[in-house]
């Protein structure tokens, strides 16, 4: 049977594993996090021309399609952007995976006025099979991977429960 892994899986594995069995446990501490809210209210307000949150399965939700099979995912900063590169290859693999080719993937970033164009080749999905095999075994720990402080541990929703 395959494993759901979904796309946020894939970004907090970028940003932070201890993060990512937190969430894989169901252990939720974003719904009060500032950033977490303003990253919502960025999303809600761009783009509103746009069919949003486009949720495949319950495992991958894009932030849009555009025209011609362009996939869009919006994003407040690039302060973690190797999570979001990875979290888009990851729909593209997604899709892939299920007979859906050929697309394209933008990240956007509304407030910075820009976008980035990510693509998806064989070598990126020999290297998700990889994490998805990793992401498994951290589902699978019956506690936390080790705390690792990083620069963006001070932002992040999971913050005081890591420190204790």
């Amino acid at each position: 049977m395959e494993q759901r892994i979904t796309g946020v899986m894939i970004y907090y594995y970028f940003v932070c594993k201890r993060k990512l069995w937190y969430f894989c446990h169901e252990i939720n501490m974003e719904d009060e996090n500032e950033d977490v809210m303003l990253g919502k209210l960025l999303d809600d307000t761009s783009y509103q021309r746009d069919e949003k949150h486009i949720n495949i399965n319950n495992v991958i939700n894009i932030d849009f399609i555009k025209e011609h099979g362009e996939l869009h995912e919006i994003k407040k900063s690039k302060a973690i952007e190797e999570a979001g590169v990875w979290q888009v290859k990851y729909y593209l693999y997604y899709l892939k995976k299920r007979g859906i080719d050929n697309l394209k993937a933008k990240i956007d970033y509304p407030l910075l006025k820009k976008s980035m164009v990510v693509a998806l080749n064989q070598e990126d999905i020999e290297l998700l099979d990889r994490i998805i095999e990793d992401i498994v075994k951290i589902q699978e720990l019956d506690l936390p991977c080790t705390f690792e402080k990083k620069k963006i541990c001070k932002k992040c929703a999971y913050y005081n429960l890591c420190m204790i």
